[in-house]
This record gives structure tokens, C-alpha cells and sequence, in this order.
């Protein structure tokens, strides 16, 4: 199929490459000459495991292309894919600016039959606004389906390829037989339901993740007050299949470009049709919570970070990614500077694009640099290298002798064997 991908953010360039990869004839276009310029040239803008690899081999069968033109992918296609981005507003509600501007054109250069997907997670009644958006433009035949994204950042290439499911939203069978024919190479349930119930699905699944998350870092601080092991207790609950094993990590909380503005975003939703929305509400009082209590803890057992040098283990919002997006590690770093802390942070890949924050702390080259004459080192981020630190070196390296593991990477036993004051989240 030929097929045109709007947007070369993690979604479009993800979908776009894997598409690609299957088989298909794919077109991504991007409004930015700068990126696509990179990407033609090979230069990924994201950091993604197995991404790039994929994207040179699909440019180089002719399978993938990048172009800044929408009269040069759109017109051919036969499925278009929007995957640009749905910010959160200042009230909590998505931004759409982008969705519909990419609407507009793409209703500009139709000039066949298409079925144009919301890949993008979007407000419920979406579709039908794109609908009107396009059908103001063209006058011919075509279908809008809501086709959410289902991308774990860091694992968002096999996610693709190796789905657990595919939610389609369609308004007619000549949309669903296209949808189908699309993903006829991937072996997994494919759902067909309405856009509305579509749209509502990926909301819902994000919402109950973030919750998810929030109830088992509630538990952990409940086992630190009672002397358990949240790890135990998640294991013991995860095992039940009722429950599962997933999303039962305590830490610092839920972060990144989806799940914070997601959840906001349903829960602004519900309050344009007069509904409350208690279990979102406290699953995002308990996120925050989260990155407060380790803040409190650390103040508590150094006596104040004032005057205090801190060794950061992550930027990323989690691994194997580069995203900094609500990160929770960058929110650390804010509320250490804030309380006069200095800081020298380490990760193998995000990097931090707040220019001024960026200014206001040191950047270092590994772990161990970071580390030298901190009072303090805190892991912020799960990356594994940071599993497997050199406990010796890390301690003639630091002033100071306190471990905050935020994402229970190491053994407390293995560091207080070290001469660490070992803290971590929900265990004694």
C-alpha cells in the first residue's frame, strides 16, 4: 500500500519506518526542512533502540521516504496516518492545533479515496472534527478512523512490530477492510469498534497504567512506615493474574510524553460533560507525592541541601529513551537547585534542551565524574548501567556517603557493605 505518514516525531517515525518494513510504499512528511534534511541524511532525532538501523535499510530499498511536501505524499495514498503532537494545554486539555493543521492540508491535496487515521492520542469526537476539517477541503470520497498508537518509548520498534493488539476505530467497513489490510502482516487482535469508543480506549488504557503505578508507589510508602518490602509485595500481589506483574515498579513516579498529559487530558474531558473523575484525581496527588517524599527524605538525612553537591543518575524520564519530557529526574534537578544544592548529572543519552536550566548544573561524561566530592548521589533514572555501578569507586569518589536509588536499582545489603547510608523507595 502506498502510505503517508504526518509527522516524524516517536510516533510517525516509528510507524512510518515499521510500515515500511513491512512491506509498504511510506511517504513522512514533516513541516521542519531541518529534520527532514537529517533524516534523508541518516540522522535520527530521537534516540530509539533498533530505529535507526531500520530507517536506513527501508531508504535504502526505496521503501521510506522523508519530504517536507504533503502534495508529494498525500495525493497517492491510500491510508494517511497524523501522528503529530497533542500537547497539553495550560487547562489540561489537548492541544489540537496541530492535528487539525495537518487536517487541512491533507483534505488540500486529496485526490482519491483514503482513509486518514488519528494515530496521535486524541479527545474523544475527534475524528468527526477532522472529518469536517477535511470534507471543507475535499470534496470526494474518504473515511476517518481513530488508529491510536500503542509505543512503550525505549521498546517502541517491537511494540510495532510485535503488537499486543490493534484498535480500530472505524465508521464504515470500506475503512475497516483498508485498517486490516494495512496490519495483515501482524500477527495479533485486531479490534473494530466505533472512532468514540477507540479514541476513549487509549485514554483509558493510560490512565489505568498511571494509576497503576501511583497505587503500588502509595503501598511503598505505607511498607517503609511498616517495615515491608514493596518488592515482595509487589511480587506476591503481581503474581496474581487478576492484577499482573506489570506496571508494579515503585520509583518516582509516571512521566514522559504521554501518560501526564493523557491523564490530564481525560480527566479535563470528563469535566466538559459535568463527570468527576476521584481515581484519576489521586492518581496524579500520588504522583507528585512521589517525587516529594524522596526530596523530603534526602533533606531529612543530610540535614538540608543547602551548601550540598548531588550527584544525578538520569535526565531521561525512563530508559532507553532520550525523552526529557515530564521527567521526574528533571524535576528533581529543579527542586535541588532550588533548595541550593549544585549538581552534576550523568545520562548516556537525554540531554536537557531548557536552555537556562541547562546552565545551572554540570554535565558529565559517566557516572563516576559525576559523583566526585557529592554529599549525596541519587538514581533518578532506570538505565542499566547503573545496576552494575563500582560501589568501591563510586565511595572514594564521594564526599559524602548517601545512595538515593529512586528506582531500587541496586541491593542495600551490596551497598551498606560499602559504607553507603543506602536509601530506595519502599523498602526497609
Amino acid at each position: 500500500m502506498n502510505v503517508a505518514v504526518i509527522g516524524t516525531g516517536y510516533v510517525g517515525l516509528v510507524s512510518g519506518a515499521c510500515l515500511a518494513e513491512l512491506g509498504h510504499h511510506v511517504s513522512c512528511v514533516d513541516v521542519d526542512p531541518a529534520k527532514i534534511e537529517k533524516l534523508r541524511q541518516g540522522v535520527m532525532p530521537i534516540f530509539e533502540p533498533g530505529l535507526e538501523e531500520l530507517v536506513k535499510r527501508n531508504v535504502a530499498n526505496g521503501r521510506l521516504k522523508f519530504t517536507t511536501e504533503y502534495s508529494e505524499a498525500v495525493p497517492d495514498a491510500e491510508f494517511i496516518s497524523i501522528a503529530v503532537g497533542t500537547p497539553s494545554a495550560e487547562d489540561g486539555s489537548a492541544d489540537m492545533q496541530y492535528v487539525f493543521s495537518a487536517a487541512e492540508m491533507i483534505g488540500k491535496q486529496l485526490k482519491r479515496y483514503a482513509v486518514i487515521a488519528d494515530k496521535s492520542t486524541v479527545p474523544v469526537g475527534t475524528s468527526e472534527q477532522v472529518t469536517e476539517i477535511i470534507r471543507k477541503n475535499f470534496s470526494g470520497e474518504f473515511d476517518v478512523i481513530s488508529n491510536p498508537e500503542i509505543l512503550r518509548e525505549g521498546h517502541a520498534v517491537s511494540d510495532f512490530l510485535k503488537p499486543t493488539r490493534i484498535i480500530i476505530g472505524s465508521p464504515s467497513p470500506r475503512a475497516s477492510e483498508v485498517a486490516q489490510r494495512l496490519y495483515a502482516f501482524l500477527d495479533c487482535p485486531k479490534f473494530v469498534m466505533s472512532p468514540r469508543s477507540a479514541e476513549l480506549t487509549k485514554y483509558a488504557a493510560n490512565a489505568f497504567l498511571a494509576t497503576k503505578i501511583s497505587f503500588i508507589n502509595e503501598i511503598a510508602h505505607l511498607a517503609e512506615e511498616l517495615g515491608a518490602d514493596i518488592e515482595e509485595v509487589a511480587a506476591g500481589i503481581g503474581s496474581d493474574p487478576r492484577i499482573g506483574k506489570d506496571f508494579l515498579r515503585a520509583g518516582l513516579g509516571w512521566g514522559g510524553s504521554c501518560f501526564p498529559k493523557d491523564v490530564r487530558a481525560i480527566r479535563h474531558k470528563a469535566g466538559t460533560v459535568g463527570r468527576e473523575m476521584p481515581i484519576v484525581n489521586a492518581a496524579l496527588e500520588m504522583n507528585a507525592r512521589a517525587k516529594d517524599r524522596v526530596v523530603e527524605r534526602i533533606e531529612k538525612a543530610v540535614d538540608g541541601l543547602s551548601g550540598k553537591r548531588v550527584a544525578l543518575l538520569g535526565l531521561a524520564f525512563k530508559n532507553n529513551t532520550d525523552d526529557t519530557r515530564e521527567s521526574a529526574a528533571i524535576e528533581l534537578l529543579r527542586r535541588f537547585l532550588a533548595a541550593g544544592a549544585t549538581v552534576g548529572a550523568y545520562d548516556p543519552e537525554a540531554h536537557v534542551y531548557d536552555t537556562e536550566l541547562e546552565t545551572k548544573f554540570e554535565r558529565h561524561e559517566n557516572a563516576l565524574d559525576a559523583a566526585r566530592d557529592s554529599d549525596v548521589l541519587v538514581i533518578a533514572t532506570e538505565w542499566d548501567e547503573f545496576r552494575s555501578m563500582d560501589l568501591s569507586a563510586l565511595k572514594l569518589a564521594m564526599k559524602g556517603n548517601l545512595i538515593m536509588d529512586a528506582r531500587n536499582l541496586l541491593k542495600p545489603d551490596e551497598a551498606r557493605k560499602h559504607g553507603f547510608t543506602y536509601l530506595s523507595v519502599g523498602r526497609p
